[in-house]
């Protein structure tokens, strides 16, 4: 798989492979809208990575922040299986994410 913005088509490779996962991971926090959509997916389905629902919800939550609105919808999923406080961390996750996507984005 080639780290370009066919990360989507390629995911269907990734099943369990956490190297993988950790350079997608390092990618989505660059700013890149289609890796961090990726990374959303990879963590709802556990790809590489053990499940977590709230670093999905907080990935997808940066990706709608930049206009995905493909990630609107898996965001939702996501969001209705998560408790409360599962919901109030997402939303911390995801503030965070987005600051060290903007400082990343800043210093290139």
């Amino acid at each position: 798989m080639t780290l370009q913005n066919n990360f989507l088509k390629d995911l269907v490779l990734l099943r369990n492979d956490p190297q993988l996962a950790e350079r997608i991971l390092h990618e989505a926090r660059t700013g890149n809208v289609d890796v961090q959509y990726a990374m959303g997916l990879i963590c709802a389905e556990g790809r590489g990575v053990p499940i977590d629902l709230v670093k999905a919800y907080a990935w997808l939550t940066v990706a709608v922040l930049q206009g995905d609105r493909d990630a609107v919808i898996l965001r939702n999923i996501v969001g209705s299986q998560l408790t409360d406080e599962e919901f109030e961390a997402g939303k911390r996750c995801a503030a965070d994410y987005e600051k060290l996507t903007r400082s990343s984005t800043d210093s290139h």
